[in-house]
C-alpha cells in the first residue's frame, strides 16, 4: 500500500463520484484502487461498490487484486443476508407471546422488504421497534431465549431508559448478534421528538401471520433522514445517503409518495432533516425530487444562517471516514455536528452534565 503521507496526488474522495455518474467506472490506476478501497470499507460499502461493478459490467476494468476483495466482499454480504434473515425467524419466534407488531427497521427492514436499499447492504445489527407498552415484554421474552444486555455501567443503562428512545443493545450469548429494541424513533426529549404510537398506524407487512412489518413508505425515509442528522456520527453517511437515494428512487413510483412523504414530514416534525437529507443527496448524487414538488420541499429549509452552517459542516463530514479524505476542519466539523446531534437529543441542562460524565467515565472507568 502506498504511503498516503507521500502520496498527496492521492487526496480526496474517490469513492462519491462513482454514484454521481453511475453508468460508467472511470479508469483508475492500482494505487488509486488502493484508497479506494480504503475508503469503500471505512464508509461500509465495499459490498456495495463490488455490486455497483457487476451492475456496469466493469469487472474487467477493475485490478485483479482489487476484485478479489471486492468479490470476497459480495460472498460475505450473502452470507449476513442469511444471517440476518435467520435472526429475524429467531426473533419472530422469541416474541410470538408478545401481542403487538414487531416492526423491522434499517437494513433489516430493507432486506426482508425486498427493497433496493438492501443490496449488498452490510450489517453490524438488527434494530426493531415495538409499542412503548410492550418494551418490558419483549425485552424479557429476548432475555429468555438468550439476549442479554451487555450495559454494565449503571449511569449508562439509566440513560437509555430514561431519556433515550431504545434501551441498551442486546447481545445473544451463543451467536453474538446485537438487536436494538426501540419504542420510537427519536429520544422523548429530542427537539425531532417523533411520538411512537404514531408510527403503528399505517404499517406495511412482511409477515402478518408472525406479526412482522416494516415501516410506512415516509416513515422508512424519515427514520433514515433523522438517524443520520441527529445521530452525529458520519463515518458511515455516505452510505446512508445512498440507502437514502435507493428508498426515495424505488418509492417515487408511487404516485402519491412525495405528497404523503412531505405531509409525513411535516406532521411528524422532521422538515429539517429531510431538507438536509434532500440538499446532500442533489449535492453528491445529483438526485432531484419531482419538479412539482421543488417549491414544497424548499418550505422544509430551515434558517438561512443554520443552512449555510450545516451545509459546509456536513459538507466536510459526508467524506470518506479516511485519511485521504481528511481536511484540517474535517476533524472539527464533526466534533460541532457530535455536540450538535446531544443539544437536538437534549436540553443543554440535561446534556452539558451528561457529556462530562461520559468524558469521566472514558477517562476513568475503574472510578464508575
Amino acid at each position: 500500500m502506498p504511503d498516503m503521507a507521500l502520496a498527496p496526488a492521492f487526496k480526496g474522495d474517490l469513492l462519491t463520484p462513482l454514484w454521481r455518474q453511475p453508468q460508467h467506472l472511470p479508469v483508475m490506476s492500482p494505487a488509486h484502487w488502493t484508497f479506494l478501497l480504503g475508503q469503500a470499507r471505512k464508509t461500509r460499502l465495499i459490498s456495495r461498490l463490488a455490486q455497483h461493478c457487476l451492475d456496469l459490467q466493469a469487472v474487467e476494468a477493475v485490478p485483479e487484486g482489487a476484485w478479489r476483495q471486492l468479490s470476497g466482499a459480495l460472498r460475505w454480504v450473502a452470507r449476513q443476508h442469511q444471517e440476518v434473515q435467520w435472526e429475524v425467524d429467531c426473533l419472530a419466534r422469541a416474541l410470538q407471546e408478545v401481542t403487538g407488531p414487531i416492526v423491522l427497521l434499517k437494513g433489516a427492514a430493507y432486506v426482508m422488504a425486498g427493497l433496493p436499499a438492501g443490496r449488498a447492504r452490510l450489517f453490524s445489527d438488527i434494530d426493531i421497534l415495538v409499542p412503548r407498552e410492550n418494551l418490558a415484554a419483549a425485552e424479557g421474552a429476548l432475555f429468555a431465549v438468550g439476549w442479554i444486555s451487555e450495559e454494565r455501567n449503571a449511569y449508562n443503562d439509566r440513560y437509555y431508559r430514561q431519556w433515550m428512545h431504545e434501551i441498551p443493545p442486546m447481545k445473544h450469548v451463543q451467536r453474538q448478534t446485537v438487536i436494538d429494541l426501540h419504542h420510537t424513533l427519536t429520544p422523548p426529549t429530542s427537539r425531532f421528538k417523533v411520538e411512537g404510537a404514531r408510527l403503528f398506524d399505517d404499517l406495511v407487512a412482511v409477515d402478518a401471520a408472525r406479526q412482522l412489518y416494516v415501516l410506512a413508505p415516509p416513515d422508512m425515509v424519515l427514520h433514515s433522514a433523522v438517524h443520520l442528522f441527529q445521530e452525529g456520527e458520519f463515518s458511515h453517511g455516505l452510505r446512508d445517503l445512498l440507502d437514502l437515494q435507493d428508498l426515495l428512487t424505488h418509492f417515487s413510483q408511487q404516485t402519491d409518495f412525495w405528497p404523503r412523504l412531505l405531509d409525513r414530514a411535516q406532521a411528524l416534525g422532521l422538515q429539517v432533516p429531510l431538507f438536509h437529507a434532500l440538499f446532500h443527496l442533489q449535492r453528491l448524487f445529483g438526485f432531484m425530487p419531482p419538479a412539482q414538488w421543488l417549491a414544497r420541499v424548499a418550505q422544509l429549509r430551515p434558517p438561512a444562517l443554520a443552512r449555510w452552517a450545516m451545509a459546509r459542516l456536513l459538507t466536510l463530514a459526508l467524506r470518506p471516514d479516511h485519511p485521504s479524505c481528511n481536511t484540517r476542519w474535517t476533524g472539527l466539523a464533526r466534533w460541532l455536528l457530535y455536540v450538535r446531534a446531544h443539544a437536538l437529543r437534549m436540553p443543554l441542562y440535561r446534556v452539558v452534565p451528561h457529556l462530562l460524565r461520559k468524558a469521566w467515565i472514558r477517562s476513568w472507568p475503574q472510578k464508575e
